[in-house]
């Protein structure tokens, strides 16, 4: 199997993705300051990550459809500005409500990006490379989770806006996208009305339904007891200061990149399901074993297992998608799935902010690990156990 991490147009993806995580991953070790710095409570600081990943709840459909219909670059290019413009304007603000606003429409920005890196992969890759280029990119968005909330936890020792500097980065990638990157465009064929029917009825079998599924608990688990309320819980129960928290979250990332860049391997030979399976039960054990930590270094052994069980999950859920769908109608499934990914990251603040105001941290970690069990029962009953073949062409778009 050649060595696919060396493609330029992948290494491009890898961009496109840490751009992709960059929005909430640099902020995190910064939510503390940012309560104190604009006097926000527990509750509210939620609204600092749900106004930025609102926009892709409200724009994922019209993204994918813009995908497949116009093609993807001329859609990346001015989102990765738009983000960075807005990003960097965060740095300036001086109330929530600026805050929000800016957070808001840098969200705009940002809500393609997740749905094409994605379409991307599926577009220049079959069969197990496909899986593999998966794997290696959730190893850079492992990364890029580590390194972002590393780097913004000391950027925010300077002051709690310093990590808006980093969507500044988001520039030269855009330019560099423009000139130098060549990757496979749809075709448009037939009417929007053929488009739409052809695309729903991909979407509504089992398989795929618990796919997406799976998509939303997920990212309910990761935006809810993880980035929004963790970072709390070791700054209010350890007295972590940012930069420690942000190493916390390098634990958690490096081992998400351990298991992704072994997905390929791993995929070939336990079949995509076990993996689901696998990666619920670590998700289950993560969030049960989480708030009873009796020191900061007892919450490692449990952001061990999250980390293992992004690095199976997220992956194997992206890889499975874009083989179901056709390169005419992909982005509309990432889209479709990208919606309930942004979906769960706006409401899971909002849900475990609720749980916590009722019943305290521990409610929070319970409501994540129901959340690992729905995932456990839909791996089981709805999805089958595929280990992919090679494309019987024998060729991967490039």
């Amino acid at each position: 199997m050649r060595k696919i991490y060396l493609d330029r147009n992948l290494q491009f993806v890898f961009g496109v993705t840490l751009m992709a995580v960059l929005g909430v991953s640099s902020i995190i070790p910064a939510l503390p300051d940012i309560m104190k710095g604009l006097h926000l409570g527990p509750v509210q600081i939620g609204l600092v990550i749900s106004s930025f990943t609102l926009p892709g709840v409200l724009f994922s459909p019209l993204v994918g459809i813009l995908a497949d219909r116009m093609g993807r670059k001329v859609l990346l290019v001015p989102s990765l500005f738009i983000f960075s413009g807005f990003g960097f304007a965060c740095f300036f603000a001086q109330t929530m409500q600026q805050l929000l606003i800016l957070r808001f429409f840098q969200g705009v920005g940002a809500a393609p990006l997740g749905v094409l890196y994605s379409t991307m992969i599926g577009d220049l890759y079959h069969g197990p490379e496909r899986g593999q280029a998966m794997g290696y990119n959730a190893s850079v968005l492992a990364m890029g989770t580590a390194g972002y909330p590393a780097l913004g936890g000391f950027l925010a020792l300077l002051g709690w806006n310093y990590p808006f500097l980093l969507p500044l980065l988001a520039i030269p990638l855009g330019l560099a996208i423009l000139f130098f990157m060549n990757t496979p465009e749809p075709q448009k064929t037939g009417s929007l009305k053929e488009y739409f029917s052809d695309a729903f009825r991909r979407m509504k079998t089992r398989e795929t339904m618990a796919l997406f599924a799976t998509t939303l608990l997920t990212f309910i688990i990761l935006y809810g007891p993880l980035v929004t309320y963790l970072p709390i819980l070791l700054s209010h129960r350890f007295s972590a200061s940012p930069a420690t928290i942000g190493l916390v979250f390098l634990v958690a990332s490096g081992f998400t990149g351990i298991a992704s860049f072994q997905l390929g391997k791993l995929t070939q030979r336990f079949g995509q399901r076990s993996l689901l399976m696998a990666a619920a039960v670590l998700y289950g054990l993560a969030m049960a074993l989480t708030p009873y930590a009796p020191s900061l270094l007892m919450t490692i052994p449990p952001v061990i297992c999250f980390g293992l069980a992004q690095g199976l999950n997220i992956p194997t859920v992206m890889t499975m998608l874009t083989t179901i769908a056709p390169m005419e109608q992909r982005g509309a499934f990432m889209a479709a799935n990208g919606l309930l990914l942004r979906l769960a990251q706006t409401i899971a603040p909002m849900i475990m902010g609720g749980l916590y105001a009722l019943s305290g941290m521990s409610a929070v970690y319970w409501g994540g690990f129901a959340c690992a069990v729905a995932i456990l029962v839909l791996a089981r009953l709805c999805i089958t156990n595929t280990i992919p073949t090679s494309n019987p062409s024998g060729n991967s778009n490039r």
